[in-house]
């Protein structure tokens, strides 16, 4: 149950961050999802260290950090496929 939890809140977090973040973000459930898991871990991480919590414990930092880190995250995604081009189909 555990796992299935930390998916759900990767895929919120990930979906609050594109919602937050400027721009267009070309990316589809299952990348929002890694996103939201991947900005989870490094904002749970960060909180852990501010708080007594675990990193992978269920709670109100670990949630806005989970926000936060996904915005890093796609920050860094913008950052490293700027001034790339796509090819259409």
């Amino acid at each position: 149950m555990g796992i299935i939890l930390f998916l759900i809140m990767g895929l919120v977090a990930g979906l609050i961050a594109r919602a937050i973040m400027p721009g267009s973000q070309k990316m589809g459930l299952l990348a929002t999802t890694v996103v939201g898991v991947v900005g989870s871990f490094v904002g749970g991480f960060v909180a852990s260290l501010f708080t007594h919590h675990s990193v992978l414990e269920f709670n109100t930092s670990g949630i806005i950090g989970s926000i936060l880190g996904a915005l890093a995250v796609l920050f860094i995604m913008g950052y490293a496929t700027r001034g790339r081009t796509y090819a259409r189909v």
